[in-house]
């Protein structure tokens, strides 16, 4: 096994995931029920699920994909993203006023 692999792993997700709204739902559902052990396996199954098929999909598109496509992919699907985002702002900061 590769330590150094699974240790970025670790701190990436683990930094990424720090006040992220799953985070934030997790905190409102423990704070609504009285069994805050089962919101806590229910979160971390979630999460253990949502990053298998992350790694799953990720390891087939690899395969399937040359590295540059998938960045060129990466890159316009963050792109579209932020465009989205961005007129979407506008568009409720339009109402706003």
């Amino acid at each position: 096994m590769d330590w150094n692999l699974l240790g970025l792993s670790f701190i990436t997700v683990f930094l990424s995931e720090l006040g992220d709204k799953s985070q934030l739902a997790a905190i409102a559902l423990s704070g609504r029920s009285r069994f805050s052990r089962a919101v806590f396996l229910g979160t971390v199954a979630a999460l253990l699920l949502t990053s298998l098929l992350g790694a799953l999909v990720g390891g087939w598109t690899a395969e399937l994909l040359p590295v540059k496509t998938t960045k060129i992919l990466a890159a316009v699907g963050f792109t579209f993203l932020a465009i989205r985002l961005w007129h979407n702002s506008e568009l409720s900061h339009n109402e706003e006023n």
